[in-house]
């Protein structure tokens, strides 16, 4: 406005300059002028007032659109295609499609309502270890060579794709119900015994392939998934960026780190944004890891009843009395501004065996014709907890332990979980009782993000199974064996205890939201074995340094 009054001033002066100047101007027309300016003077108002009002109507209408957007966001009622208006302004239709959900990364895409999310990485692995194990990427923990083998005095190396994995994730949102399906593989499964001779034709294997649906303050899971028994450092979900399963590259990840992949049906309620509690069914396989020595009555050529019973390590098809139950409850808080996580919980399991009544001395131990069968089962049972803690800002400590009778399967299948033990009927009769072995293991370590590009952990972890071991009372020798496990005179298979301690360093050497990562990662280790018995000459543990070197691109 003071703009246009010093124009409408300087116009009046010049026209009164030009009239005194000229001499000739006259006072109407001075008038005129005067009017004029005074009517544009009034139109710019006009229509500054006008343009004031409708950015007014415009801001209106953006608040009254972000105010419908926070309420969808915060999941409030809304009603479809209802027309939000303001003054003058015209209508506008807000509806579900006109929110858009952020993509989980570049190559996900929609169809309908369901987001397809594919992901996975390809590895360039490769290990070094100071013994002869014949593994690839994962280490047989409990069967390292001792250094008076061949196998304990000769190095090996491999370099192989076989790691690289893939998965695909489909989730969606049907009314209530938050659905997620995740189906993952690689090709670590049952080489054949020529793999690294030209080809290296690798076998494809399924690791996880399972569907949780999530409505309000329940979550059902179903197919195969990480077991309920699997650490976690949030709440009590398989999803794997919520579970604590170390930075380690080997195939079997770490010493000391029980854990499952199995079918199983799960069960989890989540009160509030702290408590979770879950309970499964899982698929149960009772073994002995090819580790028992079984009363000698039972043993003979003849007598095999129990062959296909035993060893789930090598016999897909055991028995088994009902699936194992598992249960864990979790809490995750702040401590200041530090997460917190702690777990605890506890599993049964079962052992199933049926055998007929043997006789000592007879031909090969084979059961009296017509016998009867006696069926055995037997319950194991164990407890597990944790905790996860940020001690300083990017850096976690955690320690994790599970122990129990019956456990030692979920300790990476290294040790049995029960013996066979004779039982006199009389004097030359016997049948047979089942008798769990005591187990336990743990691990415990640091994961520091010291910068945006490096990653630094260090873990140490142990395994130990309990001596299970008697005589054979249905032998016919005159000093009577020893049988069961870790026995005086026991294969030197029979571990006492088993103990990892490793350094990992990620390096992110490249990374773009739109293309993905480039990482190096260098796990380095040191593991020993101690057998429960071994001769004079022999050593007394089994040691192996390891290193895996590893360049990952993983999928965005």
């Amino acid at each position: 406005m003071r703009f246009l009054r010093r124009i409408g001033f300087v116009v009046l002066a010049s026209s009164m300059a030009l009239a005194q100047t000229g001499g000739q101007a006259k006072d109407s027309s001075v008038a005129d002028d005067l009017k004029a300016l005074r009517e544009a003077v009034a139109a710019q108002q006009a229509q500054i007032a006008q343009q004031q009002q409708q950015m007014s109507e415009q801001q209106q209408q953006i608040n009254t659109l972000e105010r419908a957007l926070e309420q969808k966001t915060a999941g409030a009622p809304q009603v479809e295609n209802a027309a939000l208006t303001t003054n003058n302004a015209p209508a506008v239709a807000v509806t579900q499609a006109d929110v858009q959900k952020p993509k989980e990364s570049p190559l996900s895409f929609r169809i309908g309502g369901t987001d397809f999310t594919p992901g996975g990485f390809v590895d360039f692995h490769n290990i070094f270890r100071t013994e002869n194990t014949g593994n690839v990427v994962s280490t047989g923990f409990n069967g390292i060579p001792f250094s008076n083998t061949p196998a304990g005095q000769l190095t090996e190396f491999r370099s192989t794709g076989q790691y690289s994995r893939w998965n695909l994730k489909i989730s969606g949102k049907y009314g209530e119900n938050n659905i997620v399906g995740f189906v993952e593989g690689d090709f670590n499964g049952n080489d054949p015994a020529n793999v690294f001779v030209t080809t290296n034709p690798h076998t494809l294997r399924l690791r996880l392939f399972y569907l949780t649906l999530r409505r309000g303050k329940w979550e059902f899971t179903a197919g195969q998934a990480w077991g309920l028994m699997t650490p976690n450092k949030v709440g009590v979900s398989p999803h794997g960026a919520d579970l604590a399963t170390t930075t380690a590259a080997d195939g079997n990840i770490h010493v000391g780190v029980f854990y499952s992949r199995d079918g199983q049906l799960r069960v989890a309620f989540h009160p509030n944004d702290k408590f979770s509690w879950a309970f499964a069914a899982e698929n149960p396989q009772q073994i002995t890891a090819g580790q028992i020595i079984t009363p000698s009555a039972f043993s003979g050529t003849t007598n095999t009843q129990l062959a296909n019973q035993l060893d789930g390590a090598a016999t897909p098809g055991v028995p088994n009395a009902f699936p194992d139950l598992i249960t864990k409850l979790a809490y995750d808080t702040k401590l200041g501004s530090r997460a917190f996580h702690v777990e605890a919980g506890g599993m049964i399991t079962s052992v199933k065996l049926a055998a007929q009544t043997a006789t000592a001395g007879a031909p090969n131990g084979a059961p009296a014709a017509g016998s009867p069968f006696n069926k055995h089962t037997k319950i194991g049972s164990g407890f597990l907890g944790g905790i996860n803690l940020e001690v300083a800002k990017n850096v976690r400590f955690m320690t994790y332990g599970m122990y129990g009778t019956g456990m030692g399967r979920y300790f990476i299948g290294s040790g049995p979980q029960y013996v066979v033990a004779p039982v006199a009927l009389t004097p030359t009769t016997f049948d047979i009782a089942i008798s769990m072995v005591r187990a336990g293991s743990g691990f415990g370590g640091f994961e520091a993000q010291v910068t945006p590009k490096t990653l630094l952990a260090a873990y140490y972890g142990g395994i130990y199974f309990g001596r299970n071991a008697f005589q054979d009372i249905s032998s016919t020798a005159a000093t009577k064996p020893i049988i069961g496990f870790g026995g005086t005179g026991s294969a030197s298979t029979n571990n006492r205890a088993i103990q990892e301690g490793s350094f990992v360093l990620t390096q992110t050497l490249w990374k773009h939201p739109q293309y993905g990562a480039l990482l190096f990662i260098n796990d380095a280790s040191y593991t020993t074995r101690a057998p429960w018995a071994h001769a004079a000459t022999a050593p007394k543990n089994a040691h192996m340094f390891m290193d895996h070197v590893v360049l990952r691109y993983v999928i965005p």
